[in-house]
C-alpha cells in the first residue's frame, strides 16, 4: 500500500532521531566497556605485577637475611680467618653447606659466592678457588670502596648480581657473598600468567631487566618511565602519551625495598581480544535496537497518519491538485468540497422536484434509514406534528391495451399530473410513478381520526377517478392502505394497496378498494383449488393447432382462476403452474415460444398484473395463441406422415384385426388423437377408411377370383357373412353376388 508524504515526514524523523539516541547509546555503552575493560585488564596487570614483585623481593630478602645472619655468626669468623686449603675439607665442606643452605632458601637456579678478603679464597657453585692481589683489589674497588651501602644489585651480561659485603653491620669488610641471578631464573621468577612483558628499572633507570629483549626500551624513555613512576605512588599506570612509548600504557609498581620499579606493558592487542566479544555483542544488540526502533516508528507513523490516510482516501483525487503536503491537500480538499456543497445546496433547491420523487420512491422502497428521516422532513419542507397520519393511495391503469411503453408512460405522467392538481400540496407528498402501470401518492392528515381520513380519502379518489376517465378516456382503480403514523412503515403500506388493487379481480375496473374492507379477505388460510380438467382441455387444443377449440378452452379456464383466488397468492400461484406447465407442454411438443428472449420476464409480468383483462390478453396473444400457430405449422406435415402411416398399416393389415387402439399403442399414441389427425388430414374417420379399403378389396377379390362370398367376409375380419353382405349392399347397392355375376357377364 502506497504511503503518502505526511507519513514519511513523519516516520523518517521518528527512526533518524531513534537511530541517533540508538548510536550515542552504543557509543556510550561501547566507551564505558572500554572503560570498563580498561581498569579491569590494568587492574589484573597491577596484581601480577605486584605479585611478581613481592615473589622476586621476598626471595632477595631470604638471601640477604641468610647471609647477614651467617655473617653474625662465630664459624662465619673463623672460616673467614681460616687460610682454606684443598686439603683444608672441613673448612670447605662448612663454607659449601652454608652456600648449599641459603640456595635452598633463595631462587632456584641462582649461583652463590663467597669471597674471603682475609685469606684470598673463593668459593664459587661448589668450586675453591684463590684470587691473586690484583683481583683482590678489583673487588675492593668495585663493591667496597666508593659504596654507600654495604648491600647492593648490579647488571651483569648473564643477569642481575646481588652483592653483599659481611660482616653486614661493620665497617670493615672481610669477605664478599654474591649471589648471581640469571637471565633463566629471572625469567622464570618474572613470568606473568599471560606472558606480557615485564621488565625492571632502578632508581637511576637503567635496565635490571626486561622479558623482551628484542625490544629493548631506550634510555630516555627508561629515565622518564623513572620519573614519572617516582612521582606517583608506589603503584600505578603511565599513559603512553606521557612517554615516548606507543605500543600501549605502562602498569608498575615500585619496590620500597631496594626502590627497583617493575612494569609491564598493557598491550592494545590484548583490550581488543577482550573487547571482541562485546563488541560483537554491542553490534548485535544496536542492530537489533535499530531494527525495533524502526518498527516502532513504523507503527508510530502508520498510526498517526492513518485518520489522515482515511479521509485522503475518502476524498475524491480531483479534489483539488495534491500538494507536497496531505494536510494541505486536504484543507485544501475540504474548502473545495464546502464550496461544492454550497453550489449542490443552489443545484437542489433548483431540483427540489426531484428530490422529493427520489424521497418518496426512496420511502416505497425502504432506503432510509430513522437517523436520516428526520434530516430529509426538514429539508424537503415536510415536517408536521406528532400526531400526523400518512395513507399512500395507488392509481393503476385498468387497460392500457396493445398501447406502446411510450404511450404508457405518457399517461401515466398525465395520470400523475391530474393527482398533483387534485389533491392539494399541504396534505399530500409530490405524487410519483411506481412502476409500468401504477402512480403513488403518500396523503398527510393532522389531528384527523379514522372515519374522516376515510371520507376524505374516497372524496379524492372519485375525483381521481372521473378526471382520469373525462381528459384521458382511460378507466382506473384506486387501492387505499391504511392509516400509519410512521414514514417509514411506507413499503408496508403500499404493500397493502397493491393487495387491494388485486380484489379488483373480482369488483371490476373503476374500483376504489380501501385495504381495511378486504384485509380479513387477503389474511384468510391459502386454500388453492387448481382446475386441471380445464387445462388439460386446452392444452389438447393447443396440441392439434384448433385456435377455435383454444378459445372454447380457455376462458372457462381463467374465469375459474380468477374466481376460486380470494387472495393475491391463490392467484400467482396459479399463474405460475400454469405457466410451467405450458412450459412442459411446449418442450415435449418442440416447439420454442415461452422460452425465447423476449417472454424471459413472463413471470414478472403476470404476476405484476391486477388486470384480468391484461392477464386475458398477455396469455391469449401472447403465450397461448403463438403456441397453437407454431404447433400448427410444426404439424401440418407431422399429421400427413402420422395420417399416412396408419393409412399404410391398413393397406397392408386390412386382412387381420385391426384398430385404431390397436395402432395408437403400436405408434404410442392416444387413439383420440390419431382419430383426430386422420380424420382431418383424409377428410374421414378411421373405421370408415377401413371398411372402405376392405370392400374396394372384396370386390377385387369377386371378381378375379373364386372365394365365395363367406370366404371373403372371414378373410376381411367379418365374423357374420350377414353383416358384410349389408355392408356390401350399402356401399355398392346390391349384394355381393350379384356384383359377381355383373362383372362377370360384362
Amino acid at each position: 500500500m502506497k504511503k503518502g508524504r505526511m507519513f514519511y515526514k513523519t516516520f523518517i524523523p521518528i527512526l533518524l532521531l531513534g537511530v541517533a539516541l540508538a548510536v550515542s547509546f552504543g557509543i556510550y555503552t561501547y566507551f564505558q566497556t572500554v572503560r570498563s575493560v580498561i581498569d579491569s585488564v590494568a587492574e589484573e596487570k597491577q596484581n601480577s605485577i605486584t605479585q611478581i614483585k613481592n615473589n622476586l623481593e621476598q626471595k632477595i630478602r631470604t638471601i640477604e637475611y641468610a647471609f647477614n645472619t651467617y655473617s653474625t655468626t662465630t664459624s662465619f669468623d673463623q672460616v673467614v680467618d681460616n687460610p682454606i686449603t684443598q686439603r683444608d675439607f672441613v673448612a670447605y665442606r662448612e663454607v659449601n653447606s652454608q652456600l648449599n643452605y641459603i640456595a635452598t632458601m633463595g631462587l632456584e637456579g641462582a649461583e652463590y659466592t663467597l669471597i674471603s678478603l682475609k685469606r684470598d679464597w673463593m668459593i664459587s657453585n661448589g668450586t675453591l678457588s684463590y684470587i691473586d692481589a690484583a683481583e683482590k683489589e678489583r673487588l675492593y674497588r668495585q663493591y667496597i670502596d666508593n659504596q654507600e651501602k654495604g648491600l647492593f644489585w648490579i647488571k651483569t651480561e648473564n643477569g642481575i648480581r646481588f652483592v653483599n659485603t659481611l660482616p653486614a653491620f661493620s665497617t670493615n669488610k672481610d669477605a664478599i657473598a654474591l649471589s648471581d641471578l640469571s637471565l633463566d631464573t629471572l625469567g622464570r621468577t618474572l613470568r606473568s600468567e599471560d606472558g606480557a612483558r615485564v621488565f625492571i628499572l632502578n632508581k637511576q633507570g637503567e635496565l635490571m631487566y626486561d622479558t623482551d629483549s628484542e625490544s629493548p626500551i631506550n634510555e630516555a624513555e627508561r629515565l622518564n618511565l623513572t620519573r614519572v613512576a617516582g612521582e606517583g605512588e608506589t603503584k600505578g599506570m603511565i599513559d603512553a602519551k606521557s612517554s615516548h612509548e606507543t605500543k600501549g600504557d605502562f602498569i608498575y609498581s615500585r619496590s620500597a625495598y631496594n626502590n627497583w620499579t617493575y612494569f609491564t606493558v598493557l598491550d592494545p592487542r590484548e583490550i581488543a581480544g577482550a573487547l571482541k566479544a562485546t563488541r560483537f555483542g554491542l553490534i548485535a544488540m544496536e542492530l537489533a535496537l535499530i531494527l525495533l526502533i524502526a518498527v516502532v516508528a513504523y507503527v508510530i507513523a502508520a498510526r498517526f497518519t492513518k485518520p489522515i490516510s482515511q479521509i485522503t482516501s475518502s476524498l475524491p483525487d480531483h479534489a483539488s491538485p495534491r500538494g507536497k503536503n496531505e494536510v494541505d491537500w486536504i484543507l485544501s480538499s475540504i474548502n473545495r468540497l464546502l464550496s461544492e456543497k454550497q453550489s449542490l445546496e443552489t443545484l437542489m433547491e433548483a431540483e427540489q422536484p426531484q428530490l422529493q420523487t427520489q424521497f418518496v420512491l426512496n420511502l416505497f422502497r425502504s432506503r432510509i434509514s430513522a437517523g436520516e428521516l428526520e434530516h430529509h422532513l426538514k429539508r424537503l419542507g415536510y415536517e408536521g406534528s406528532r400526531s400526523r397520519q400518512y395513507v399512500t393511495m395507488l392509481v393503476q391503469l385498468d387497460n392500457v391495451g396493445k398501447r406502446d411503453t411510450p404511450d404508457r408512460d405518457v399517461l401515466l405522467l398525465a395520470v400523475n399530473k391530474i393527482a398533483e392538481e387534485i389533491i392539494p400540496a399541504r396534505i399530500r407528498m409530490l405524487p410519483v410513478i411506481l412502476n409500468d402501470d401504477t402512480q403513488a401518492t403518500i396523503l398527510m392528515f393532522d389531528d384527523y381520526g379514522e372515519q374522516e381520513i376515510r371520507r376524505q380519502m374516497l372524496e379524492y379518489a372519485k375525483q381521481m377517478v372521473r378526471a382520469v376517465k373525462d381528459y384521458l378516456k382511460l378507466s382506473v382503480s384506486v387501492g387505499i392502505s391504511r392509516a400509519y403514523p410512521n414514514l417509514l412503515k411506507s413499503r408496508e403500506a403500499c404493500e397493502m394497496s397493491k393487495q387491494a388493487l388485486h380484489q379488483r379481480l373480482n369488483l371490476g375496473k373503476e374500483s376504489i378498494i380501501f385495504y381495511e374492507d378486504i384485509e380479513s379477505v387477503v389474511s384468510g388460510p391459502v386454500l388453492l383449488h387448481y382446475p386441471a380438467h380445464l387445462e388439460s382441455k386446452l392444452f389438447d387444443a393447443i396440441r392439434i393447432g384448433d385456435e377455435g377449440q383454444v378459445s372454447a378452452a380457455l376462458y372457462p379456464l381463467l374465469a375459474e382462476f380468477m374466481k376460486k383466488s380470494r387472495n393475491s397468492m391463490n392467484l400467482e400461484v396459479m399463474l405460475v403452474r400454469l405457466v410451467n406447465n405450458l412450459i412442459q407442454l411446449e418442450q415435449l411438443l418442440g416447439i420454442e415460444v415461452l422460452l425465447t428472449a423476449d417472454n424471459h420476464a413472463l413471470y414478472h409480468r403476470l404476476l405484476s398484473i391486477r388486470n384480468p383483462e391484461e392477464v386475458e390478453r398477455i396469455l391469449v396473444e401472447q403465450v397461448i395463441f403463438p403456441m397453437v400457430r407454431s404447433m400448427e405449422k410444426k404439424t401440418n406435415e407431422q399429421f400427413r406422415c402420422l395420417s399416412q402411416t396408419i393409412a399404410d398399416i391398413v393397406r397392408e393389415e386390412y386382412d387381420r384385426e385391426l384398430s385404431l387402439e390397436m395402432i395408437g399403442e403400436r405408434l404410442h399414441y392416444n387413439p383420440n388423437y390419431l382419430s383426430s389427425i386422420f380424420k382431418k388430414e383424409f377428410g374421414t374417420t378411421f373405421s370408415d377408411y377401413l371398411m372402405g379399403y376392405r370392400l374396394d378389396m372384396a370386390k377385387k377379390w369377386l371378381t378375379e377370383t373364386d372365394q365365395t362370398v363367406k370366404e371373403i367376409a372371414e378373410r376381411l375380419q367379418y365374423h357374420n357373412p350377414q353383416n358384410f353382405i349389408r355392408s356390401f349392399r350399402k356401399k355398392e347397392q346390391v349384394t355381393p353376388g350379384v356384383y359377381r355375376k355383373l362383372r362377370q357377364n360384362m
